[in-house]
């Protein structure tokens, strides 16, 4: 009883930053994979959005590390790096 009087408060501490580590982090590190896997799976056809919010069409992927997209009515072309692609939509 007398090491827990001595040492509860920092078992405590370390119980609350263990707890805040599963709930805070892990989550997010999850999302960020499923986010780069998205990105490295990105097909010709595939709808996508932009960091920026511009949405289109992807049309080419042969650089490793940028998308063509192809949006709006007049079939406008545009080059992205892949890091700014943030979603697919769901045809």
């Amino acid at each position: 009883m007398e090491f827990f009087t001595q040492y509860g408060s920092l078992i405590f501490v370390v119980i609350l930053m263990v707890v805040m580590y599963l709930v805070m982090f892990l989550p997010q590190k999850k999302r960020e994979k499923a986010v780069k896997q998205m990105r490295n799976n990105l097909e010709v056809g595939d709808i996508v959005v932009t960091e920026s919010g511009i949405v289109g069409k992807v049309i080419s992927t042969r650089d490793m590390d940028t998308v063509t997209i192809e949006t709006g009515a007049d079939k406008t072309r545009l080059k992205f790096k892949r890091w700014a692609v943030i979603s697919k939509e769901e045809q």
